[in-house]
């Protein structure tokens, strides 16, 4: 019996939930392929706030970095939104990945086919579908550049520093290769080289990287035009590298046109098996404790976690395989019902667990 140590992170909101469905599907898996769990949970985010002042504790990041991986809710809510920014609990999101040396965000966007009718997009441009990884880099540029408050020459002006180093760039373009080896063998490399010195940097260093995989094809974007072509043509994209806050922006549009963000997962890696898994959407807090949140995105978070982390391949696309078989069967929650019959949080998990 394969044995494994998982943090988890409820957070706030629908956080909670959501991470329950996944532990009660990875028990589930597990007694099928003969896998033990072990869960611990640690605070974050607002509930971390409440309980002990600060959106990240000693004892969690401490705790992450003895667990062989972590699974993540989400954090966040009005309830904290007037705290000055060192203290909000999205705060807790920056520190724990770097804590966790994690600084790649592998961020898939699938439509399934039981989903094309709930893809925003004309059926004409989604009639074969998409398949996209997103390869965002997690703990460079604009998030964590130099920023504060200053006078300027119209009063106050705040300021935030973006900037890269040829290392980060160098490690996140081998990530993305390595993906497409294993994909399409297409990577293309979003920036704003047209404007931004740390966009020109990223392009030359991305080519020279590329010269290493000559079976990987490479091309470069401009991140507007990137936008635009997400919903022209989605299925033109393979492999997408970029940066911390492209990559953010683009993988949440690339989420619209999935049919739902409540589907999408994602993993955060660095150099050890070690990862943060967690869904890309926020804590839903209109919604919380009302047993409505998708719990699918979550529940492939988990799946990727038994993928990446723990090489549990079977276990994994099994997880993968019966999230598909219960949408091909018609079963919805309420953000993808269009007004019919939805299923709770709990009837959802119910159903993976059974097609399991």
């Amino acid at each position: 019996m394969r044995k494994y140590n998982i943090g988890l992170l409820r957070g706030d909101g629908i956080g909670p939930e959501i991470v329950d469905s996944a532990v009660r599907v990875l028990q589930a898996v597990g007694e099928k392929y003969d896998i033990q769990f072990t869960f611990t949970p640690y605070l974050i985010g607002g509930a971390a706030i409440d309980a002990c002042g600060k959106p990240l504790p000693e004892e969690t990041v401490k705790g992450c970095l003895g667990s062989d991986s972590v699974l993540l809710g989400a954090v966040g809510g009005p309830k904290w939104d007037t705290l000055p920014g060192n203290l909000r609990p999205e705060k807790a999101l920056l520190g724990i990945r770097e804590a966790m040396g994690l600084f790649t965000n592998l961020r898939p966007a699938k439509l399934y086919p039981a989903l094309k009718d709930e893809c925003p997009l004309r059926a004409d441009i989604v009639a074969n579908g998409f398949d996209i990884m997103i390869v965002r880099e997690l703990t460079g540029g604009i998030y964590f550049g130099q920023r504060g408050y200053r006078q300027g020459k119209y009063g106050e002006e705040a300021f935030d520093t973006e900037s890269y180093s040829r290392m980060e760039i160098e490690r996140i373009a081998r990530v993305a290769f390595e993906s497409a080896r294993k994909r399409r063998k297409k990577v293309i490399s979003i920036d704003k080289a047209n404007v931004l010195e740390t966009s020109r940097l990223w392009r030359k260093t991305v080519h020279e990287i590329a010269e290493e995989y000559p079976d990987v094809e490479v091309s470069d974007m401009l991140v507007d035009n990137a936008a635009m072509q997400l919903v022209r043509n989605p299925s033109q994209f393979d492999v997408v590298v970029t940066s911390n806050m492209f990559g953010d922006i683009l993988s949440d549009e690339a989420s619209q046109i999935t049919g739902s963000i409540g589907m999408l997962p994602s993993a955060s890696l660095g150099d050890t098996s070690r990862g943060l898994y967690e869904p890309i959407h926020g804590s839903a807090p209109d919604i919380a404790g009302q047993n409505k949140a998708n719990p699918i995105a979550t529940i492939l978070s988990a799946a990727m976690m038994l993928l990446y982390s723990f090489n549990e391949t079977q276990a994994a696309e099994s997880i993968v395989a019966a999230v598909d078989t219960v949408l091909n069967e018609g079963y919805r929650t309420a953000d993808l019902a269009r007004g019919g019959a939805a299923l709770s949080t709990t009837e959802m998990t119910d159903k993976i667990i059974q097609r399991l």
